[in-house]
Parts: structure tokens; sequence; C-alpha cells
């Protein structure tokens, strides 16, 4: 009795980096292709960025600095900051709902890397970020607020907001791998970034805390941020807290890239 063997070809034992990349953008237009099919995905990252810049600015804006135009223009850097980081919380829910749902056991039966699924989720959110950016803006200006620095700064202070939400966006994949649930991995990266942006200088200057919470603030990665925008879009120093906040950004990196790559092949 003849065996007939599968007409499919066994996936490759090893693929090169380019492949790889290949296949992780191919993945990540399939993530752009599910927005775009359902964009009520964007709810988040286009309603929050008014919800928060209107309550802030209009309920807080007047006492806290004076008058309201006044505290657009400080507000605004920290708000992009704030809602680039609740952005991020996506990627690792969606990860979870995949994973959970079956849809990675057939990635895994396909001849692509076995990061690939990872990384394109990841390339995917980058959309989102875009959105998010684009909409904060457009309703900043129309309240009043003004780049008041170069256009090529900035553009530089917008690619450094996507480059930030990239590099922290590894925690929210890492916590997305580890959780049984897509809920519960909601709510545990909503727990840590909930404190994250409203203990820094997002909302207020620090020399109005308590001495614990403003060393802390001081030296938050939101904060840092927040500070080199407010440079970049509004006048004033960039360099040292720039150099902070790449710190931190190359600290998540170096921490949880590998960390959310082990959960990810742990759980697949």
């Amino acid at each position: 009795m003849t065996t007939l063997a599968l007409d499919r070809p066994a996936p490759p034992r090893h693929i090169s980096p380019g492949k790889g990349f290949q296949h992780a953008l191919s993945l990540a237009w399939r993530g752009i292709l599910k927005i775009r099919k359902n964009p009520e995905q964007l709810a988040d990252v286009t309603l929050m960025p008014i919800i928060f810049l209107v309550m802030f600015v209009y309920l807080f804006g007047g006492a806290l600095s004076g008058s309201t135009d006044a505290y657009l223009q400080m507000v605004v850097p920290g708000i992009i900051v704030m809602n680039i980081l609740q952005a991020c919380l996506t990627v690792g829910t969606n990860l979870n709902t995949d994973v959970t749902k079956g849809v990675f056991d057939r990635f895994r039966s396909m001849p692509i890397a076995r990061s690939a699924p990872l990384i394109g989720a990841v390339l995917a959110d980058v959309v989102r970020y875009v959105v998010c950016l684009t909409v904060l803006m457009v309703v900043a200006t129309i309240m009043g607020y003004r780049i008041a620095t170069s256009p090529g700064e900035f553009v530089v202070a917008i690619l450094l907001a996507l480059a930030f939400g990239l590099c922290f966006c590894w925690g929210s994949v890492f916590v997305g791998m580890v959780m049984k649930s897509p809920g519960a991995a909601q709510a545990l990266m909503f727990v840590f970034i909930m404190p994250l942006t409203f203990g820094s200088n997002v909302f207020v200057q620090t020399s109005t805390m308590p001495g614990w919470l403003r060393a802390w603030a001081d030296i938050s990665p939101v904060s840092l941020m927040a500070n080199a925008l407010r440079g970049l879009m509004n006048g004033g120093p960039v360099a040292g807290p720039l150099a902070g906040a790449l710190a931190w950004m190359a600290g998540a990196v170096i921490v949880f890239f590998p960390l959310a790559t082990w959960a990810y092949r742990r759980r697949v």
C-alpha cells in the first residue's frame, strides 16, 4: 500500500531576518485591514484625547494656571504622552484575544517566522498612535493651541511621541501574553498606566506635590517626555529631559522586549 505525502510544504527550519520582517509587515497589514473594517476599534484613540483635553482645560485650567489659554499651552504636550501610553493598552489586549481564540494556532502552522505575528501586531499599532495624535492636535488647534517653534521641531516631537509608544508597548505585549483573558490583561495594564500618567507633570507642576511624590514625578518617563515635547513645541530646554526620556525608552525595550518574546513563545 502506497502512502501519499501531503501536498503541503513543511515550515522552513530557518528563516532569515529579512524574510521574517517581510512576514511581520504582512501581518501588520492584516492588523490595519482589521481596523479599516472595524473602525470602532479606534474609539479610544479618537474620543479619549478629546474628553481629556476638553475636561481638564475647561474644568481645571482657570484654577491651575489662571486662564484656560495658558493651561492649554502647558497641557497639550503632556496629554500627547498620556494618550500615547493609553493607546498602548490595546495591543496587549488584542494579542491576548487572538491567542485565546486560537488565531495563533493557525499562524503556527504556516511557514512564517514565529515572531512575525507579535512584531506585526506592534507595527500595526502605529496606525492607532497616528490617529490619536492627529485627533488631539486638530482639537487642540481648534481650542486655541499654537505651536511656538519651527515645523521641523514639531515633526521631531511627533516622531518622539510615536517612538515612546513603540518602546513602552512591549510592556503591554508582555502583560497580554501572561494574563489568561483579555479583560484581565486590560485591567492590569490600566492599573499601571493611570498612576504612571497622573503621578507626573502632565496636568500640574511637580513643585505643588508632596516631597515623596515630587521625587518620583521629576524622574518619571511621562514627565521627562512631556517636558521634552514642551521644549520642542512651546520652546524651552530639550536636551536634559530628552536624554532622560530616551534612557527610559531604551530601558523599557531592554526589559520588556525579551520578556514579551519569552512569554509569547511560552504561550503559543
